[in-house]
């Protein structure tokens, strides 16, 4: 007991209280230690109404087994994907117990997860994103999947990247479930047509297209003040200056030099220009309101990875129809991807029957199939069945099947670096977003510091 809480301990020094950074940062303590100590979650775990639940058919195991399940997939969209699991665990005569944690980019139900671990009421399955699976699985907490991995053939059926995410030192310590593209612009169509307007595909034309919209009595370009959502849009912006290479440089190495090339300052002055075609003035909501800007005509564009789509969807509003989607001018050719996945806890093992066969249905066709068509990702496996598939998820798949030289992983979800670094340059973002008086180049040499600032491995040199 007492090396399992030592080992706890470590969960909180590693993960959650990077007080060595912040000392490192030299004259930026204030904004660093803002970025890494947020408020504390208001609530320990929210629970939302669970979909309609199946009546089983099937009884694999003596008596009814459950999973708590933590997670973040709380809105319209994302709920009606969660179903799909729900159902297919019900159709096994298991119980998915719902701990569903509110708020964008899962910042609330990491923290929630963190207090749970340390309070020895770790749950089954955990929704975890990215990098941080290492970090978990090197303290021993992990379940390892190799045996279902292994009967599925998962190396042969899943993408590349997606095998070496869900892989830890010659382990799989996670289940995939499908694929955001991030870097989507999506459009009202009934505005679009009514002016004559095709989407931009290339910020000469955006900015054409913002001001025509304007003149119009229209705001442009839909966006919340939000860290994340803020985050979300300079990193796409990154990648479409100078494609993955660069952005790697940024957000995977974190290297000093790439934060102090010119390219930076232009995405900053990009940035910055981009808010006179936003809502005055910009308002910290939720993306959900923020889609519902766009959705009922009093925003013509949004900036956003495409579970906008899944919940335009859910709402009765279809591609092509009510609103159509397009790559961000400049990155027409480039994937920016976050990954859905599921990892499970091992504790002492009694779950342990249970947590396999949901990895095995998270890899099945139906639940690929269903699961993304409702999320608005695209499956894991390198050969969907494109027939189920819409215009904007076939686009994303053709995109990231080109392979890594397309591919740029997220920061803000996770997928590039660890969790210090993303709320520290997420946090500055914000604050030169929000604070007009903070030039650009003030904004850049911040930015420079916190790269210099972090541990050497952290910056991948």
């Amino acid at each position: 007991m007492g090396d399992m809480r030592h080992r706890l301990l470590r969960v909180v020094t590693t993960l959650l209280l990077p007080t060595s950074f912040v000392m490192a940062a030299g004259g930026h303590e204030c904004c660093l230690a803002a970025a890494l100590n947020p408020p504390a979650a208001s609530t320990i775990i929210g629970t939302i109404p669970s979909p309609v639940v199946t009546t089983p058919t099937t009884q694999n195991f003596p008596a009814p087994s459950s999973l708590q399940v933590v997670h973040w997939w709380t809105s319209d969209g994302e709920r009606r994907a969660v179903s799909v699991l729900i159902n297919k665990l019900a159709e096994q005569n298991i119980q998915w117990r719902d701990a569903a944690i509110p708020g964008g980019a899962g910042i609330g139900a990491g923290k929630v997860l963190k207090s749970m671990v340390l309070a020895g009421n770790a749950p089954e399955v955990t929704q975890l994103n990215g990098v941080i699976f290492g970090e978990w699985s090197d303290l021993g907490l992990l379940l390892e999947l190799d045996r279902v991995a292994t009967q599925g053939s998962w190396q042969k059926l899943l993408f590349p990247t997606v095998w070496s995410l869900v892989n830890n030192h010659g382990h799989v310590v996670a289940a995939p479930l499908g694929i955001h593209r991030i870097n989507n612009l999506y459009y009202n169509t009934a505005i679009f047509k009514r002016l004559g307007m095709t989407p931009p595909t290339s910020w000469d034309e955006f900015d054409q297209v913002a001001t025509r919209l304007q003149q119009a009595g229209i705001t442009p370009l839909a966006q919340s003040s939000e860290t994340w959502q803020v985050a979300t849009l300079f990193e796409t912006l990154a990648l479409s200056e100078s494609g993955p290479a660069y952005y790697r440089q940024l957000f995977v190495d974190v290297s000093p030099k790439a934060f102090a090339d010119p390219r930076l300052l232009h995405i900053l002055k990009r940035l910055r220009k981009l808010r006179q075609f936003m809502p005055q003035p910009v308002t910290e909501r939720p993306w959900t309101e923020v889609a519902h800007s766009l959705a009922d005509g009093r925003a013509a564009m949004f900036i956003m990875g495409d579970w906008v789509k899944g919940e335009f969807n859910a709402w009765g509003l279809n591609v092509d129809q009510q609103f159509g989607c397009a790559a961000v001018p400049g990155t027409a050719d480039y994937h920016l991807y976050s990954i859905d996945t599921l990892a499970m806890f091992a504790g002492d093992y009694s779950h342990q029957p249970a947590q396999e066969v949901l990895a095995q249905l998270m890899m099945s066709p139906a639940v690929q199939a269903d699961y993304n068509r409702f999320k608005g990702t695209i499956s894991v496996w390198r050969t969907p069945d494109l027939n189920r598939m819409d215009r904007c998820s076939t686009n994303s798949w053709r995109t990231f099947s080109k392979g890594a030289a397309s591919q740029a992983p997220s920061l803000v979800h996770r997928m590039a670096t660890d969790e210090t670094t993303k709320d520290a340059i997420s946090a500055e973002v914000r604050r030169f977003f929000t604070d007009e008086r903070v030039s650009e180049l003030e904004a850049q040499q911040r930015l420079i510091s916190i790269a210099r600032a972090l541990p050497h491995t952290a910056r991948g040199d």
